[in-house]
Formats: structure tokens, sequence, C-alpha cells
């Protein structure tokens, strides 16, 4: 009993010391809403450590992630869509393969418009909505945003979401349609913004290895920084190709990720401190598909 004491003692100042390490190169101004956010972080810094340590495994957690996925997973796709998907599953499989779990990665397309996110379920399952899609002008900016979602699983954070949700919701990982009680909504809420941080910035290097340019997540950061202020902050009247319900969905992708400029801000460093090639090329967002004659 006293071993295992002291055990508890030693992780306990171990994870204190490195939640502490990590944030004192984040200076911040004083206020209540400083030490609520790092009231909450230590919070989930906490509740993964016990997470770490009973991990279930790579097998177990591919099972639950295929159940999941199967709630999820668009059917009776036309043309254009089952080409998005192809496309979607392309760009996908050439960044998992640079990927350091080696799961079997599988990517959708979710095809309402009005989702402009993408999440990640464990065991490799990475969901995309097609609102997202219409905003991006390059295959480089998909890649960045499915390097983002792998990342997540690379990290382990879907797993251990699912954990803590199955903690706390009493919920038998094991049995049989239970997991159906998790709601497709605790993927699109985000992480904490560690954890994102941390992904934007491996998702930027796996694209970047996978011969991706960088300079598509800084077009897309910067566009999304763009909507943000003037859709969101200013609330303008839509026009061209932006409807209302692409704002609402950009309200919940804002709400579920760290402000646009600090994203940007930070692959930024990453490109210069990886002497990443910001010079490379871009590659158009091309999707194409043929409409067979029983499909006109």
């Amino acid at each position: 009993m006293k071993r295992l004491l002291a055990l508890a003692v030693v992780v306990l100042v171990a994870g204190l010391g490195l939640y502490l390490a990590e944030h004192r190169h984040h200076p911040e101004t004083v206020s209540s809403n400083a030490v609520v956010d790092m009231a909450a972080d230590w919070q989930r810094d906490a509740s993964r450590v016990p997470m770490g340590m009973t991990r279930i495994s790579d097998a177990d957690e591919m099972r639950i992630g295929k159940q999941l996925a199967a709630q999820y997973a668009a059917s009776d796709l036309d043309a254009e869509q089952k080409a998005m998907q192809h496309y979607v599953e392309t760009i996908g499989a050439a960044l998992a393969v640079h990927a350091h779990r080696k799961l079997p990665f599988q990517f959708h397309l979710v095809t309402d418009r009005g989702l402009v996110n993408a999440f990640a379920l464990p065991g490799g399952q990475v969901f995309i909505g097609q609102g997202l899609l219409d905003l991006m002008h390059s295959e480089d900016e998909l890649a960045f945003v499915l390097g983002h979602e792998i990342e997540h699983i690379d990290h382990f954070h879907s797993v251990e979401r699912v954990q803590v949700e199955a903690r706390m919701r009493k919920i038998d990982l094991g049995a049989l349609g239970e997991l159906a009680q998790i709601p497709v909504g605790l993927w699109q809420a985000g992480y904490s913004k560690d954890e994102e941080a941390e992904v934007d910035r491996e998702g930027l290097r796996l694209a970047c290895v996978s011969g991706y340019s960088p300079r598509g997540a800084i077009d897309l950061l910067n566009r999304f920084a763009t909507l943000r202020e003037e859709y969101v902050v200013h609330a303008k009247t839509p026009v061209g190709e932006l409807s209302r319900l692409a704002i609402s969905g950009l309200e919940g992708y804002f709400r579920s990720h760290p402000l646009p400029s600090e994203r940007l801000v930070q692959a930024q460093a990453v490109i210069a401190e990886d002497h990443l090639p910001i010079d490379r090329e871009l590659k158009p967002f091309r999707v194409e598909y043929e409409i067979t004659a029983d499909q006109r």
C-alpha cells in the first residue's frame, strides 16, 4: 500500500512538473478567466494520466472506432459525392502511410453542407464535412485538415476521449450497442487548446512529409481568420457562396478550435523552425467523376 501511495505521489509530482514546464513559455495576463482556463487544463491533464496508464489495446480501439463509424458513415451517395469520397480517401491514404501508428485509417465524407468541420474517431476513422470542403481552394489545404485529424488519433486523443466519456456515462466499451449512447457532437466539440495546438503542428509536418506545401495551412488559416472577423465577429450579411448554413457551421468550428490568428502564428513558427518548403507549388483542389447514362 505504501509503495502504491509513493508511486501515486511520484506520478502526481511528475505530471505537475511537466504541466508547468509546458505552460511557462506562454505567459498570459492574470485574470479570472486565466485562472479558470488553467484549472480546466489541469483537470484535463489529470484525467489523461489514468487513461494513459490504462489505455485499451489497438485491437479494441479499432473495434470501437468501427462501431462508432457505422453510425455516422454516409450511404446512398450520388456520383459527385462518390467522387468526393474517393478524393478524400486518396489524400487521406497518402498522409496515413506517414503516421506513427500503423492503424487501418479510413476516411469518410459527411455530405451535410452545414458541417464545416472534421473529426476523428478512435482506431483510424476520420470524417470531414462537405461544408468544410466547400471552403477549400487547394489539395494542400485538405491535406492539412486531414493531417490534423490523423494526429488526434496518432496522439491517442480520440481513444482517451472515448474512455473518459465511457467512464462518465458508465458505458461498457465491450458491450455491443452501448457505444450508441455516445453522441456525434462529442467528436465535433474539439479538444483542449494544447491538444489542438499539438495536432496542428504535427498535422502540418505530416502534410509536408507527404509532399504538400505548408502554404496550404497558411492559406486556410488566413481564410478562417478573415471569415471569423467578417461573419462571426461583425456578423455581416453572407455574399457569394457563403450561406447562412455555412456561417452557422463556421461558428461551431471556431468554438471547437483555438483562434485562427493563434493557429496561424504557430504554423508560421513551425515553418520557420523546421525550414518547411513554403515555396513548394500548391496542388489544385480537383475532383473528377463521371455521369453515366442511368445517372442523368
